[in-house]
């Protein structure tokens, strides 16, 4: 497949799975238990605009920048924590709980293809070197899992969440 199609499904598929997630998730938290921290709907609503946002903007730098550009790293360390999120919480609280979580199936349907044929793609075309995305893909999940919490403190100052 294009990497330059992947590239641009990328943010598709993650607005896709965060549209389902701001709908259903911030009321299913409230009996989540210790799989999910209840969550108000308007600071997550605003995290997840913000995060699928940066998803077409890491996918522009890409296509902007280039083969072994920092937009390419960036896009590819987000794919990885998709990658990552379709296993914990999603599916990780699917089975602990033996009830839907939501985010489950567009994790399944679209990021969970996508971004494992994105990641295959740019390194076979050589838009990230595995010796760099070794360090650069954790370092941006690293990251994407701190920005949430600043996002959801954010989100609650401009939503009136308390």
């Amino acid at each position: 497949m294009n990497e330059l199609l992947l590239i641009w499904l990328f943010p598709i598929a993650i607005s896709f799975h965060n549209l389902e997630e701001a709908v259903w998730l911030p009321r299913w938290s409230e009996n989540a238990g210790r799989w999910q921290k209840r969550v108000e709907a308007g600071s997550f609503r605003f995290a997840v605009v913000v995060l699928t946002l940066l998803a077409y903007l890491v996918s522009a730098l890409t296509v902007w920048g280039g083969k072994q550009s920092l937009g390419a790293y960036l896009l590819a360390g987000y794919a990885l924590a998709m990658l990552l999120n379709v296993v914990m919480p999603h599916l990780a609280a699917c089975v602990a709980l033996k009830k839907y979580a939501p985010g489950t199936g567009t994790a399944i349907a679209f990021n969970l293809p996508v971004t494992f044929l994105l990641l295959r793609q740019m390194i076979l075309q050589n838009y990230i070197e595995l010796s760099c995305f070794y360090w650069a893909g954790p370092l941006t999940v690293v990251g994407i899992l701190t920005l949430i919490p600043l996002l959801f403190a954010v989100g609650r100052k401009l939503t009136a969440d308390s």
